[in-house]
């Protein structure tokens, strides 16, 4: 629901099939974010102008979440477990649906996605344990 004709962050939702094809639902997500990877190609003319390339080369960003349940850290143990088990493990992918300020909806799915899990969290007293994950994806493909 936006604010004020602003997009906030509750007006995001994120879907996760995971490398097993089970729908991954990290609990409490706190933050998403998403960045578009490109290759640079500089082409320097004979008329001595330069010009540019900005080549797809794939997505990256992060999920944060507070951990609530043991769901990611089992999501990585069995990663790493099927890793060493030698089976193959099969990208992921990921599916963003925003609610627009005009009422409509977007809908953008992540392909070729794999997960790294940056900070599997501090244990304070007092204190959520937040959790971070980065993720690599080889597309960005619009749904609807």
């Amino acid at each position: 629901m936006p604010v004020n004709n602003f997009n906030v962050g509750r007006d995001m939702t994120l879907q996760i099939v995971g490398y097993d094809g089970t729908i991954q639902n990290f609990t409490l997500q706190t933050e998403f974010g998403a960045r578009q990877d490109t290759h640079q190609i500089k082409i320097m003319g004979m008329d001595g102008t330069v010009r540019f390339l900005e080549l797809p080369a794939g997505w990256t960003g992060t999920l944060g979440t507070d951990r609530q349940d043991s769901i990611l850290d089992d999501y990585f143990a069995a990663l790493e477990s099927n890793y060493y088990s030698g089976l193959n493990i099969q990208a992921a992918t990921l599916t963003e649906t925003i609610s627009e300020v005009d009422g409509s909806v977007s809908q953008y799915r992540y392909a070729g996605v794999v997960f790294k899990l940056d900070d599997a969290g501090t244990w304070q007293g007092d204190k959520q344990v937040s959790m971070k994950v980065s993720w690599s994806a080889s597309r960005r493909l619009k749904v609807q």
